[in-house]
């Protein structure tokens, strides 16, 4: 991978410079400069409990990237990706990492603050119904007939209308059972429904830690089916964002630098993800970051256009899909979602390694 984070680069550059003997002018007053100076304070919200998901910006704390760009980030969890907006709108919270589809639809209200994408984590979402083989659903079409697991709350399903439209699924002959997301994998695990809709790298290992053959699981992920919506995004404050802009293109650079390393070193980084979760499993976690990294982070679009980033025409076209099922009091643009001025040059973005 090719990645070149300024601020190493500088220490390193200094170090050297140091042990050859050479003095730079002013160096002095630099040093206490960077003495006197206060880092930035940054209020980060995530939209839920942390999992792997979270890693590059777990990484980004643990391993001082946040520091290393002159920032002190303190995080809170927010109850989901609609309170996770709105604390942003209300700036008690500068950054947040939310469902950028939640953000398509909280655009769409005429009088929404303009609250914007910076970065984007997941370059596909991780919308999936997920089912049993045992049970007959071993592709899409078979959820007709079916009772289908629906998570009070669950985004997923808010994009299934144009899904089960676009692959000529009869949305009246599939049985929905509205349950808590508590016992959504035990109620497919037990056989009491069919499938579940969720998130892939959730559902899917929770059911495989609960004893579920991963033979017997249908993972239908919806971006498999012609979905395009993109996934998990950082959004910025506006009020922040026009203030610190610099101090976002800092958080960038450090989530990005995140990224890098849970994809160069995921055992340690799913170990630090699960020694932030409290009780949390670091073979679980490590499970879900893999299948993170192949199946939302490390995408063609991604190998191709760089980490972080979207194609206006891919995210417009996203949002006439939730258009289906949402009616909008002003469609938003992909320039109203989506600013691209806080990312680093595509130079530093870029992954090498060959598409699959």
């Amino acid at each position: 991978m090719r990645f070149t984070p300024t601020t190493t680069v500088r220490c390193i550059l200094a170090s050297l410079m140091g042990l050859l003997g050479f003095v730079c002018p002013g160096a002095g007053d630099s040093r206490a400069a960077d003495a006197d100076r206060q880092p930035i304070a940054i209020e980060f919200s995530y939209d839920r409990p942390i999992n792997a998901g979270a890693a590059p910006f777990v990484l980004a704390s643990t391993r001082g990237l946040f520091a290393a760009e002159g920032l002190a980030v303190t995080t809170d969890v927010a109850s989901g990706s609609p309170e996770a907006i709105a604390r942003v709108a209300a700036g008690t919270s500068d950054l947040a990492l939310i469902d950028i589809n939640e953000l398509i639809r909280f655009r769409g209200s005429s009088n929404a603050p303009p609250v914007k994408a910076v970065f984007v984590l997941f370059n596909k979402s991780p919308y999936a119904i997920v089912g049993r083989k045992s049970r007959g659903i071993r592709a899409l079409s078979d959820i007709e007939g079916k009772t289908l697991g629906v998570a009070e709350g669950d985004l997923s399903i808010r994009l299934w209308p144009a899904l089960a439209r676009q692959n000529g699924i009869k949305i009246a002959n599939v049985t929905f059972d509205k349950i808590s997301a508590a016992v959504r994998e035990p109620m497919l695990s037990a056989g009491q429904v069919d499938a579940v809709a969720g998130f892939s790298y959730l559902s899917a290992v929770n059911l495989r830690d609960r004893g579920v053959p991963a033979d017997d699981l249908a993972v239908l992920r919806y971006a498999d089916y012609g979905c395009e919506a993109y996934g998990f995004a950082v959004i910025v404050n506006p009020a922040f964002a026009a203030k610190r802009p610099e101090a976002v293109k800092g958080f960038v650079r450090a989530a990005i630098a995140g990224l890098y390393l849970a994809i160069k070193e995921p055992v340690r980084a799913a170990n630090e993800v699960a020694g932030r979760m409290g009780d949390g499993s670091p073979d679980l976690e490590l499970e879900r970051l893999r299948n993170v990294i192949s199946d939302n982070l490390l995408t063609g679009e991604v190998k191709r256009n760089g980490i972080g980033g979207v194609d206006p025409a891919r995210l417009d076209r996203s949002i006439s899909q939730i258009a289906e099922d949402f009616k909008f009091q002003k469609r938003p643009s992909a320039a109203d979602i989506f600013d691209n001025s806080f990312l680093p040059p595509l130079s530093d973005r870029l992954v090498n390694q060959p598409e699959n």
